[in-house]
């Protein structure tokens, strides 16, 4: 549990560190707590149930609520649609520039920047793609410290592995630092935030403070970029992630979050993934419009100075990656932003060995997400509770950001694609010879036909994300990238609302998910 005083960095972590109820002490506390854990969950079944009573006690108003809610999801999806056009222009506009020339004026030499790349028990030639493309971005390799965070609970595989990467890339970096994760550490989840949190805390103490021995490395001069095993950088991310360190207004209390594009095995992966993938990544476009509901996700920088004030990432919970940009916006009484930079690193694509192991693999991971989503939810509402210092209007603002999304991509799918139908089979015979439900489903059809041509622009934008085409997949296979589109109606239901509600309705329950690595599979390794 967590102790009332626990204080490390000048950090008091009472707050900033729950994983789940059962880290408080106080009884009142973890009772309203587990409350709170029930809350995502109980908004998403009261819908659902009330659509399912109300179709069959008043379908006329349900009927009607179902055309209100077409209508309003129409609009939706104009106005993401519009963000997500706007996101990708401005990305196309990045790549093409020349971030070295737009760093002239502006003095970066004093700037260090730190990878942390954690591992499992993933394949060596994946850890050594991630790896070429950092000797191959641009950015002095004098200045750079490259962290390889392994497991000891990976085994003797994976400790050959990191060896085997040292011996290949050691004289590519002046730093390049190799991190073995203790097994069993008290109060410590398995997973990517206890490993590298510890890989964190370790190049602190062997690198920075140790290098040069007159004083160390300024903690405020490294930006620590946490990438998964498999992301690689464009080359210029590390002149666009400085840049935009220098210009933005609280450089101190920002983290900055590309766009993650699953590009790695893309022409691998079968239909369905890639959907699932490419609308991840669509996703984070648009929420690069709105940075006002942006937070860090899988890849993303911050300065090793705030990294090391908040005390590092949770070590306690599943889903770090966005966990790390709420205790910042706790611990600076939400004085703490995401910066969106449209520059993209690129990732994989979920792909297993068979069919099947493939969609397992996509339901997991969607699970795990928006898992993470609810407990995000949960935490930040404890924590407004605590937080005097934040401000009212903007715990509110944040509250119902949250909340909705795990209310909506719970429910929304279901009630778009298939719960408009309920009326017409649960209301019985007088609502059956009304005109409204003559009309309900040509309504809702006419209106979702509309809302659908949105996915052209969708598939448009998804065939410009596209690496070259590997030797060896035929041009037809270009069509075939763009008629995945139509799975859509299958894909946000299957791989988006039933993951959802499994994962809330585990945590309602108390069932809570540990952290699942997502396999890294490719059926061609290092295609150029």
């Amino acid at each position: 549990m967590i102790s009332k005083n626990k204080i490390s960095n000048g950090v008091n972590y009472k707050y900033l560190n729950i994983g789940r109820a059962g880290d408080l002490e106080n009884k009142k506390e973890r009772r309203l707590y587990r409350f709170f854990e029930t809350i995502p969950a109980l908004l998403t079944w009261a819908t659902l149930v009330g659509i399912f009573l109300g179709a069959w006690l008043a379908p006329v108003w349900v009927a009607l609520f179902i055309i209100v809610f077409d209508l309003y999801w129409l609009v939706k999806t104009i106005y993401l649609s519009y963000h997500l056009r706007a996101n990708w222009k401005r990305m196309k506009h990045y790549l093409k520039l020349d971030w070295e020339e737009r760093l002239k004026n502006l003095k970066y030499d004093h700037l260090w920047q730190m990878v942390i790349l954690p591992f499992y028990k993933e394949d060596f030639s994946v850890i050594s793609a991630t790896m070429d493309s950092l000797v191959k971005a641009k950015w002095d390799k004098k200045k750079m410290i490259i962290v390889l965070a392994y497991e000891e609970r990976a085994g003797e595989n994976a400790e050959k592995n990191t060896l085997a990467a040292y011996e290949k890339y050691k004289n590519r970096f002046t730093h390049f630092f190799l991190t073995k994760h203790p097994e069993g550490l008290e109060g410590e989840m398995p997973g990517k935030g206890s490993n590298i949190a510890y890989a964190a805390e370790e190049a602190r103490k062997k690198i920075l403070d140790a290098n040069p021995p007159a004083g160390g490395i300024k903690y405020e001069d490294v930006l620590v970029s946490i990438f998964d095993i498999d992301t690689r950088p464009y080359p210029q991310y590390f002149l666009c992630l400085t840049w935009h360190f220098l210009t933005c207004e609280k450089p101190y209390r920002s983290s900055f979050q590309p766009v993650p594009v699953y590009n790695n095995n893309i022409w691998d992966a079968p239909a369905f993934s890639r959907v699932v993938a490419t609308s991840g990544t669509f996703w984070q476009m648009i929420q690069q419009e709105r940075p006002e509901r942006l937070a860090t996700f899988s890849s993303h920088s911050m300065t090793f100075k705030s990294l090391y004030e908040v005390g590092y990432w949770q070590k306690n919970m599943v889903n770090e990656d966005s966990r790390i940009f709420w205790q910042s916006f706790l611990k600076y009484d939400g004085d703490y932003s995401v910066v969106p930079i449209s520059y993209p690193v690129s990732m994989d694509a979920n792909l297993g060995p068979t069919f099947w192991q493939t969609a397992k693999n996509v339901y997991k991971q969607q699970r795990r997400w928006t898992y993470g989503t609810a407990e995000n939810a949960v935490y930040i509402l404890f924590g407004f509770l605590k937080n005097k210092k934040i401000s009212l209007k903007k715990k509110l603002r944040q509250l119902f950001i949250q909340f909705e999304g795990c209310w909506s991509l719970a429910t929304n799918p279901l009630i778009i694609f298939f719960l408009g139908w309920l009326p017409l089979f649960l209301g019985g015979e007088a609502f059956n010879k009304t005109l409204l439900s003559y009309n309900l489903p040509r309504i809702t059809r006419n209106i979702m036909t509309v809302a659908m041509l949105g996915l052209f622009v969708s598939a448009i934008i998804s065939t410009t994300l596209l690496p070259p085409r590997p030797a060896g997949k035929k041009k037809r296979k270009y069509l075939f990238m763009v008629l995945q589109w139509i799975l859509i109606p299958f894909t946000i239901p299957v791989f988006g609302s039933l993951p959802g509600i499994d994962a809330q309705t585990r945590l309602m329950l108390g069932k809570y998910i540990g952290f699942w690595v997502t396999p890294k599979y490719r059926k061609i390794f290092d295609r150029k």
